[in-house]
């Protein structure tokens, strides 16, 4: 069943000079639920604009973008803001968790946005907490968590309101080797636990190795797509 469709996206910006860049050129691309993928390029490919297109967090310049069904390339901000709370959740190589909140303050943020009561969204991000093996340290801020920990809380912060589709953009960038390899352990058992579909972007040739099917980008091109997946 397909979760998400791109028909010829293109994404251009204005330049100081007034000359528009072309960052997405005709961007043609299926994800199915379920699936388990990333988008792969060098800096400067156009990935974190497609990764921002299929988050919602902004429009293409031309063509359509369907998330289940449901065409939202003219989506108002307010219409996004709702579909991303609701369908997508974010883990990101910074963690972008707020600091002067704690770890189960962060978790339950997306479900308090959501209008939860906050009795009930604290106990689901509770829940994600303890399902991530962060049941000692929901009470932590985040500058007493380790990396692979921060990273934890994010991912539970993505989950806990059971969205269609996860996006991570490089969630391994800013871990050691070994917390990568369990970060990316983690979302493997969550696709095949939950059936959430991961799209995962990326410039580490090793991380890509390890999901489904490798969309490759060059100067905002599709060149490629493997299909790892026997």
């Amino acid at each position: 069943m397909e979760l998400l469709k791109t028909k010829h996206i293109s994404k251009s910006f204005v330049t100081l000079s007034k000359e528009p860049l072309l960052v997405l050129q005709d961007i043609s691309i299926s994800i199915a639920q379920g699936e388990f993928l990333s988008i792969v390029g060098k800096s400067g490919s156009g990935k974190t604009t497609l990764m921002n297109i299929l988050g919602c967090l902004d429009r293409p310049t031309s063509g359509n973008y369907f998330l289940e069904g449901e065409d939202i390339s003219k989506k108002t901000a307010n219409e996004l803001a709702r579909i991303r709370n609701q369908k997508i959740g974010f883990v990101f190589q910074t963690f972008n968790l707020l600091e002067d909140a704690t770890a189960l303050e962060n978790v339950a943020l997306p479900l308090l946005y959501a209008k939860i009561p906050t009795a009930e969204a604290q106990k689901r991000a509770a829940d994600e907490l303890i399902a991530l093996g962060l049941e000692e340290r929901m009470l932590y801020f985040p500058n007493k968590l380790s990396g692979g920990q921060r990273q934890r809380v994010a991912i539970a912060r993505a989950l806990v309101n059971r969205p269609a589709l996860i996006l991570a953009d490089e969630p391994t960038g800013n871990l050691d080797s070994k917390t990568g390899i369990q970060t990316m352990e983690i979302f493997r058992k969550l696709n095949a636990s939950l059936g959430i579909t991961f799209v995962i972007v990326t410039h580490d040739d090793e991380i890509a190795a390890s999901t489904d099917r490798i969309i490759n980008l060059v100067d905002g091109i599709v060149v490629s797509t493997e299909n790892k997946k026997s």
